[in-house]
């Protein structure tokens, strides 16, 4: 995967991000780490394109993040909560995406659809709402919906913050299976267990900028008090 960030700032009421600068060729599963309010959540929505940075230039994969509206068709993004409609089964949820984005037929949808919820061991939930399932079950069918697409990338923001020990292992252990689909992932996570056997790549931030960045290795042999700081709070 190769991400370029070129002087990204990103303003709300204040600025989030301030100018940052990465360069990445050859890592195919990113994490962003850093303690709430570092801006690892903002910079992972505008690596995704969900928003457009305040200035600065942005590219994954050699697509012009904030111009190409052809980048979206080629990520898939999974939320801190599920994002699933309540209304439709976990299924429906699945075909209704790739009816309205990809104009894929129903009779294909489902099949995809069932693939997927498959892949994820939601072959016996996938006719359920989500208010039927457990919090892991639908974490799992929103990171299937996010596969259906057949993305490159795939933006994991936050994906086990709202679950408990027991379906936060449920969910990371999904997740870790699709290593083996060839896909490159971008994650935001405070579990550095999971980083650590996950991530090849470690992006440490604090209060809008990059501060340390290497392999998982960072996460034993801080260069930084910023990073050793935060490594003694998580552990």
């Amino acid at each position: 995967m190769k991400i370029e960030l070129n002087k990204i700032s990103h303003t709300y009421d204040v600025e989030v991000l301030h100018e940052l600068e990465l360069v990445l060729t050859e890592y195919n599963a990113v994490a962003l780490i850093g303690m709430s309010g570092s801006g690892k959540s903002t910079l992972i929505r505008l690596m995704a394109g969900l928003e457009k940075p305040t200035s600065g230039t942005l590219k994954i994969n050699d697509w012009d993040v904030t111009n190409d509206a052809e980048y979206k068709k080629h990520i898939g993004f999974v939320f801190q909560s599920h994002n699933l409609f309540p209304h439709l089964s976990l299924k429906r949820n699945i075909t209704l995406v790739l009816e309205k984005t990809r104009n894929i037929p129903l009779d294909e949808a489902e099949q995809i659809a069932e693939a997927n919820l498959r892949l994820l061991k939601l072959e016996d939930q996938m006719d359920k709402l989500p208010k039927n399932v457990s919090g892991g079950q639908a974490q799992r069918a929103s990171i299937a919906r996010a596969l259906s697409v057949n993305p490159d990338v795939i933006f994991l923001d936050e994906p086990t913050s709202s679950l408990d020990p027991i379906l936060t292992d449920e969910v990371l252990i999904a997740i870790e299976e699709l290593r083996e689909l060839g896909k490159d992932f971008v994650l935001v996570t405070h579990v550095m267990s999971f980083v650590r056997k996950f991530a090849n790549y470690v992006v440490f931030m604090q209060e809008g900028n990059i501060v340390e960045q290497g392999t998982p290795k960072i996460l034993d042999a801080p260069k930084t008090e910023q990073l050793k700081d935060f490594m003694s709070k998580v552990h």
